[in-house]
């Protein structure tokens, strides 16, 4: 409803909109629990472990599970059309985030690394702000090309009796907002008793259940899109959150943890993740619902070797 008062793009709505407030139950969970926790403690283990969960979703489970849902339609070699520009940018713009968050681990115990962790988060920081201004700029031109957002359903406050109007858009995004972090500290809770109830790696549980708790919920969006037709709303959900995730995200555990992921949990995470998105990235020109099914098998090994590691 927000992109359609503004009258911009599906592709901005999409990558920006949709992306930034399907991801904020996973942005506040990592922020919450590292800035609430001692460095060291569960409470970072599990902020970490959101941080890198996050992308790993998107680009494995979220992108297969919302291919199955249009499986029966399209077929197995159905076509999936995002446009083009801005899913390339949104993707080359993750890589950038992710690949520069990566190489910041390497630098941990270089003299001064401190300073050298605010030029990355600076660079972070500034790389996502540039994204969103190019984004911004081809919106004008992707809805002259017949790409502009249509709403298909109403606010939850219009049920209430109020209008549709951008005071109401923004009093329903301020309530979910502050919904969603009285929420997140009960979910980091719960996280860490089960941790320790089990026995299990506060970081492995992170790293599988919080996004799968935060992310999927939130994809049913692209589901609903790409049943719609509306394959640049759905696969925008997709990779914007991933931008947002692979630069903003780092920059938390960057600045306010070691950033020391020496554990092969972490790295074998790091590694599905960019083998994900650039499957994705190599065949979105001519995206097919098999290559969801990839995606998919990532993440199952991505699992197998994390429980590997685990208990091995």
């Amino acid at each position: 409803l927000l992109g359609e008062r503004l009258g911009i793009s599906e592709g901005v709505t999409g990558s920006i909109f949709a992306a930034i407030g399907t991801a904020l139950p996973e942005t506040i969970i990592p922020i919450i629990a590292i800035l609430s926790g001692d460095s060291g403690t569960a409470n970072h283990e599990i902020g970490v472990g959101a941080i890198l969960g996050a992308p790993l979703m998107l680009s494995t489970l979220s992108v297969f599970i919302m291919a199955l849902a249009v499986l029966n339609k399209r077929g197995i070699a159905g076509a999936i059309r995002p446009e083009l520009t801005g899913t390339v940018r949104d993707l080359r713009f993750f890589f950038f985030g992710y690949l520069l968050a990566f190489a910041a681990v390497f630098l941990q115990k270089v003299p001064y690394h401190i300073y050298l962790n605010a030029l990355i988060a600076i660079a972070l920081g500034i790389g996502y702000f540039i994204y969103i201004l190019l984004t911004i700029n081809a919106s004008a031109r992707l809805v002259a090309d017949g790409h502009p957002t249509r709403a298909s359903s109403k606010l939850a406050l219009q049920y209430l009796g109020l209008r549709n109007n951008k005071a109401t858009i923004v009093v329903q995004l301020v309530l979910a907002s502050m919904m969603l972090i009285y929420f997140a500290g009960m979910f980091i809770d719960g996280v860490n008793n089960i941790a320790g109830l089990y026995h299990l790696s506060p970081f492995l549980l992170s790293l599988i259940i919080i996004p799968i708790a935060t992310e999927l919920p939130e994809k049913i969006n692209s589901i609903v899109w790409l049943r719609r037709g509306k394959d640049t709303l759905a696969i925008g959900n997709i990779t914007g959150a991933m931008v947002f995730q692979g630069t903003l995200l780092p920059i938390i555990g960057i600045l306010f943890t070691d950033w020391n992921l020496a554990n092969p949990l972490h790295l074998v995470g790091i590694l599905i993740t960019i083998l994900a998105s650039a499957w994705l990235y190599l065949n979105i020109r001519a995206l097919k619902i098999w290559h969801f099914a990839i995606s998919g098998l990532l993440y199952g090994v991505n699992i197998f070797l994390s429980i590997y590691f685990f208990y091995g």
